[in-house]
């Protein structure tokens, strides 16, 4: 039982995280829940500033600068919003560790001790009570990012490189028992139920 958890949505572009945390936010409101939502990169003032950088279409950092951004706007945000209210609310984050892990181990082959030393040590003791995996077909996701009107940096990877980040997510969180895999073949309702019979649950 957790009063006020810490919940994590993952996953690669196109594959519905925005819609359920809409969605969560809506059902924690109606049910007068205290809870913020942060998204990476982003967050704070700072680490949106942040956000920019990494998502600009004309930059071209180097993968281990990314990867260092990355971890900058996760600092901000664990330093000037998370620890704050750790415990004290709900906290729903739009991609948090794993997707550190996914994209710029799995996804860009950086050193994996180096990125899980940074990531602990900026959050020591902070850990997800729950996360969410949303999957989605390659093919899929292919489709649904043309679709998009503006498309940042992250949005214009080979099909290759999501496809090596989605499994590098699933190696990572299949077995962990705060885990739910959310399959986006199912319909958008049917993973709106599951999620909130799983929030119902910890609380």
């Amino acid at each position: 039982m957790y009063k006020y958890p810490l919940i994590i949505f993952e996953g690669v572009e196109g594959s519905g995280k925005t819609t359920q945390i809409k969605n969560v936010k809506s059902y924690l409101r109606k049910n007068r829940i205290k809870f913020i939502s942060l998204r990476e990169p982003g967050g704070s003032k700072l680490a949106e500033k942040i956000r920019k950088l990494i998502l600009n279409p004309k930059s071209n950092f180097h993968p281990f600068t990314d990867l260092l951004l990355y971890i900058a706007a996760r600092n901000e945000n664990v330093n000037s919003i998370i620890k704050k209210h750790y415990k004290k609310r709900v906290i729903l984050i739009d991609r948090f560790i794993y997707s550190t892990l996914a994209y710029q181990h799995y996804g860009m082959n950086l050193n994996l001790n180096i990125i899980n030393k940074l990531n602990n040590f900026i959050l020591g003791n902070i850990k997800p009570d729950l996360i969410f995996l949303h999957t989605v077909n390659i093919l899929e996701l292919k489709k649904r990012i043309q679709k998009r009107k503006e498309k940042n940096r992250y949005d214009k990877f080979d099909i290759n490189f999501y496809d090596k980040v989605q499994k590098g997510y699933i190696k990572m969180l299949k077995r962990k028992k705060n885990v739910t895999i959310i399959d986006t073949k199912k319909t958008i309702r049917e993973n709106k139920f599951e999620i909130l019979k799983k929030i119902n649950k910890i609380f």
